[in-house]
C-alpha cells in the first residue's frame, strides 16, 4: 500500500474565477462566517491572514468529527489563481507527515468557474486512511463560498 498520494476533485461553481479566488486570497479571515463546517479560525502567528509567513489555527467539522489543525500558505499566485496550503499539527500530524491543499481556479465561462482542489499527502504508516473525508469537506466548503459570493 502506498504511503504517499494525491486525490483531487473539480467543482463547477456559478461565480467567476476571480470572485471565488478573491475570497480565499483576500478574505480568508471571513471563511468561518461563510462556511458552516468551519467552526473557528484564528491567526496563530503573523500579522496578516494572507501572508506566507502567517500560521492560522482552524477548528473544522470533518466527517461529523471536530478536528483542529494549523495551516500556512506555502505559495500563492494571483495571476494563475492558485494557492498551496501546508496543513500540519494537531489532528493532521498524528496521521500524516505531509499534507497540502492545492487550489486552482479556472474561468469556465463569463459566469462560472472550475475549482480544482488536490490533497497531496504522505501517511505516517499504512494503517492511516486516505483523506477522502477532507476532500468531502473541501467540496462542501467550495459550495458554501460560491453561495456566499452569489449573495454578496
Amino acid at each position: 500500500m502506498a504511503l504517499s498520494g494525491k486525490i483531487s476533485i473539480e467543482v463547477v461553481v456559478q461565480v467567476t474565477a476571480s470572485k471565488f479566488f478573491d475570497v480565499l486570497a483576500k478574505q480568508f479571515h471571513n471563511v468561518p462566517n461563510i462556511c458552516e463546517r468551519v467552526n473557528h479560525g484564528k491567526l496563530h502567528e503573523g500579522d496578516d491572514w494572507h501572508s506566507t509567513d502567517s500560521v492560522k489555527h482552524w477548528t473544522l467539522l470533518i466527517d461529523g468529527k471536530v478536528k483542529t489543525l494549523k495551516e500556512k500558505i506555502e505559495a500563492i499566485d494571483e495571476e494563475k489563481k492558485s494557492i498551496i496550503y501546508q496543513v500540519f499539527d494537531d489532528d493532521i500530524s498524528s496521521h500524516y507527515k505531509v499534507f497540502k491543499f492545492i487550489l486552482q481556479v479556472n474561468e469556465k465561462n463569463d459566469e462560472s468557474a472550475c475549482v480544482k482542489w488536490t490533497i497531496e499527502y504522505e501517511k505516517i504508516n499504512e494503517n492511516v486512511e486516505t483523506p477522502y473525508a477532507y476532500l468531502d469537506f473541501i467540496e462542501k466548503t467550495t459550495y458554501d463560498i460560491a453561495d456566499h459570493v452569489l449573495k454578496a
